[in-house]
């Protein structure tokens, strides 16, 4: 898998796709996008959405710092097994959200995001099986 798909090209593509995602939850929060068509389609009220998706947007935030850390983009002294085991939960949380979306009762969640965070799960798990030294100096 290595040769496949580059660490490179793994962090690139996470990325710009949770950079979208970012985006996407925040035109559901501004009401730009209705909050029907996510979560399953099991949101009951504007207040149960504005909890659900602030929770959403400072995961995939979270997620971001994590991958630019991994990919030298964000110059913090991290230790690399902290970063490397966000990496593993990362590929299991995308996993579990991949079933989710599978079970979700909106056509968008199962055609469109059903495929991303599968996407997003063999990212993750490319990281995460990076051998190298992911920690860069504050200084470099």
């Amino acid at each position: 898998m290595k040769y496949l798909l580059t660490a490179r090209a793994a962090a690139h593509g996470m990325l710009l796709i949770l950079s979208l995602i970012v985006l996407f939850h925040l035109l559901i929060l501004t009401g730009v996008i209705p909050f029907a068509i996510v979560w399953g389609g099991r949101l009951k009220s504007h207040q149960q959405m504005l909890s659900f998706e602030t929770v959403s947007i400072g995961l995939n935030l979270l997620m971001l710092a994590v991958v630019a850390l991994a990919a030298g983009r964000l110059r913090l002294r991290v230790n690399s097994r902290l970063i490397t085991g966000a990496l593993w939960l990362m590929t299991a949380l995308f996993l579990a959200n991949t079933v989710g979306n599978l079970l979700a009762r909106t056509a968008l969640e199962q055609l469109v995001f059903t495929p991303l965070t599968l996407l997003l799960a063999v990212f993750s798990f490319r990281l995460a099986m990076d051998r190298k030294k992911i920690t860069v100096p504050a200084s470099a």
